[in-house]
């Protein structure tokens, strides 16, 4: 037998300090693995956990600006709505107060003294915007008497202002229609000129002309208006 023939003692305990190797290299060879594992499994979860919750911001974003685009559309609806109600009953008044004011015209031809007043004052409009020296005037048949009585004032403070006389007649063929509420036309160029200064028609101007300065009577200043005429 040869001198370095192992016995069976050594070869078994050769036998389990190699099983014991293998073992340990086994054993931080699953360690590595595991870690490994771990590391790859770690960042993979934080990726799908990044994904996921871009996803989600992405679509609480997408959601949030939907809602708020919903709400600002809701609200200005309504926003609209209400100013055209404010608008509507704003003019509803409007129109019920010159209804009114329209109502009140044949008042004004009561009081012959102040009607007399009234209608030198629009005859003597007519007379300066045609500037001519003959005008007809066109009244209702029934002031007849008191267009007559004015006539003379007319001639009167025309030739005060403008320094020469002026002939004014009344054009009693071409009356004012007797449902009117009163006033005058003054005819001039031979018929060609009509200067309607009937009350249904100076109420009418007044309605246009002054209603900006009642609109800041009866509601105040608008705050959005920019431009003023």
């Amino acid at each position: 037998m040869s001198q370095h023939a192992l016995s069976d003692d050594q070869v078994s305990s050769e036998l389990k300090k190699m099983t014991a190797f293998i073992r340990q290299e086994a054993l931080e060879k699953a360690r590595e693995i595991q870690i490994k594992a771990d590391e790859e499994f770690a960042i993979e979860k934080s990726k799908l956990v990044r994904q996921e919750t871009s996803s989600i911001d992405s679509q609480y974003e997408k959601k949030f600006k939907q809602a708020s685009m919903s709400q600002q559309i809701t609200r200005s609806t309504v926003a609209n709505k209400t100013r055209l109600k404010v608008l509507s009953a704003r003019q509803e008044l409007l129109d019920d107060l010159f209804d009114k004011a329209r109502a009140k015209l044949s008042g004004y031809t009561k009081d012959k003294g102040k009607y007399q007043e009234i209608l030198k004052n629009l005859a003597l409009e007519g007379a300066y915007a045609l500037n001519e020296d003959k005008i007809q005037i066109r009244a209702r048949k029934q002031d007849y008497d008191v267009v007559k009585k004015a006539v003379p004032e007319v001639q009167k403070e025309y030739k005060e202002k403008m320094q020469r006389d002026i002939s004014v007649e009344i054009d009693e063929k071409n009356p004012q229609p007797e449902d009117s509420a009163g006033g005058l036309s003054i005819v001039g160029t031979n018929g060609k000129i009509d200067i309607n200064n009937t009350l249904e028609e100076r109420l009418k101007i007044l309605e246009t002309d002054a209603l900006p300065a009642v609109r800041v009577i009866l509601f105040g200043q608008n705050e959005h208006r920019k431009f003023y005429d």
